[in-house]
């Protein structure tokens, strides 16, 4: 759920190379609070996708050794990011594994984005990056989720319902990237290559 100085409607815009400059200054950020506890941080979502329409809210994934999560959310919040508080993130499914993560907002009033921190090596480390890695391999992929995500944002601007429905979608497409995975050889990039 956002927190309130987070609600909007959901809006879908075309890619901005913007995302990755952005991206590449959250992640410098983020390095130097969460140090030794950084081994990876990977641009993932649909903003790292070049061509794919987008919220305009990057998505970021720190890799960590383990969820430490009293001093992850105090070197976090020492910088402002606020723990989002609910269920789903502290643990998602992920390969038929429940896996702990947690899941960020920035300080209020900065550049908007959801960090993600999961531990190195876990199947929801993969799913991020394999969702990532085939849309930017299959252009036809990728249009079709663009426009699948700008017609369900014009038609459903609740954040919390559009999340709901473009959830089942989101296993069709990954279905398909797990082809794409066996046919390629495809595997994550290891921590500290991304």
């Amino acid at each position: 759920m956002p927190f309130p100085d987070e609600s909007t409607p959901v809006a879908v815009v075309e890619y901005r190379p913007q995302w990755a400059i952005d991206f590449e200054q959250l992640a410098a950020t983020l390095r130097t609070a969460l140090g030794d506890h950084a081994h990876t941080i990977d641009h993932v979502g649909s903003t790292a996708v070049p061509g794919l329409a987008a919220k305009d809210c990057v998505d970021i994934q720190v890799r960590v050794g383990t969820i430490d999560e009293a001093e992850q959310v105090r070197l976090l919040a020492a910088i402002g990011f606020r723990c989002r508080p609910e269920p789903w993130n502290r643990t998602e499914v992920s390969g038929g594994q429940e896996c702990r993560k947690l899941a960020f907002a920035p300080p209020i009033g900065e550049r908007r984005c959801n960090v993600h921190l999961r531990e190195d090596g876990g199947p929801n480390v993969r799913f991020a990056l394999l969702f990532r890695d085939y849309l930017r391999a299959d252009e036809a992929a990728r249009r079709a989720w663009g426009a699948f995500k700008k017609r369900l944002a014009l038609s459903v601007p609740d954040l919390l319902d559009y999340g709901q429905i473009k959830a089942p979608a989101t296993a069709v497409l990954m279905t398909a990237a797990e082809r794409w995975a066996a046919v390629t050889s495809w595997q994550p990039a290891p921590s500290g290559d991304a």
